[in-house]
């Protein structure tokens, strides 16, 4: 009897049920507190509790870099992000305090799950999950790839999704470059879609000004995408579904690897410890 094929939408559901687990990093204090502990002022610059921890694993790249695989990202905010970042720390010592963060930050929202047998189950099919990645063209991928495993296994877990995260992250930069777009008219198509972000919310967080945001805005519209108020046409809409299509397609591999079992498997133990996260104030909301 022939297994099941994995599908886009099981790739999607399956990384869904789990991402909260390694998306909790952007917000979680420990992490703000190992960095600052390595010697960022972070009152001074917040930014660096972002841009050279998740860079790190790239070595001591430059903004250009950090703005080429961020991509949705404005260069003057990734620049003043990394703004002398390897004088105050090494690369290896940033990824080596942003994995203590993660120990930190999930012994915390996990409580007494943290040394569960599901989390440890969790780990070894994500892990299993990557096994069926390929590094080309996926450079934040490649470089979090070429990290040493961790040994524990909620750390290894985390580790694990955020290798998932980052390859479908490069697969949807490369669907984006396909149709033409620049990083800040995908944030104008994110926005768009309206299921999560504002406009004040993104555009400031990517650091973009209203002349920007509003060129960019016009550009989609005479492609036919936007209306001149920001809204989708229904052009518009389905080349952003198809963008999200071809997104999930490009990054069904791992799932595939890991098989339709593995993945409902991985989305059962993942989603009560997501729930956890999530419930805890863990991305930021409750």
């Amino acid at each position: 009897m022939t297994a099941p094929s994995v599908t886009p939408d099981i790739a999607r559901s399956t990384w869904r049920a789990v991402e909260p687990l390694h998306s909790m990093i952007y917000f979680a204090p420990e992490g703000r507190e190992e960095y600052s502990a390595l010697g960022f002022d972070l009152k001074a610059n917040p930014a660096q509790a972002y841009f050279p921890a998740r860079a790190a694993a790239m070595g001591a790249v430059g903004p250009d870099v950090v703005t080429a695989t961020f991509f949705n990202f404005s260069p003057s905010v990734v620049a003043f992000g990394m703004t002398g970042a390897w004088d105050v720390a090494s690369p290896a010592d940033l990824v080596a305090a942003r994995f203590r963060a993660v120990d930190r930050a999930l012994r915390r929202l996990l409580g007494d799950r943290v040394d569960g047998p599901e989390v440890a189950e969790a780990a070894e099919l994500a892990r299993t999950a990557t096994q069926g990645c390929a590094p080309e063209g996926r450079p934040l991928y490649a470089a979090h790839a070429a990290l040493d495993w961790p040994e524990q296994p909620h750390v290894a877990l985390w580790h694990a999704q955020s290798l998932l995260r980052e390859y479908r992250g490069d697969g949807h930069i490369a669907a984006l470059v396909h149709q033409g777009l620049s990083g800040l008219e995908a944030a104008v198509l994110h926005v768009a879609v309206g299921d999560s972000w504002s406009r004040k919310g993104l555009q400031s967080t990517r650091g973009w000004s209203d002349a920007q945001w509003d060129g960019a805005v016009e550009s989609l519209a005479g492609r036919g995408w936007l209306q001149l108020d920001g809204s989708f046409t229904d052009e518009g809409r389905a080349r952003r579904q198809r963008l999200e299509d071809d997104t999930d397609r490009l990054s069904v591999p791992p799932y595939a690897h890991l098989g339709a079992e593995g993945c409902a498997r991985l989305a059962e133990l993942g989603t009560p410890l997501a729930r956890l996260v999530v419930d805890a104030g863990g991305l930021g909301i409750r």
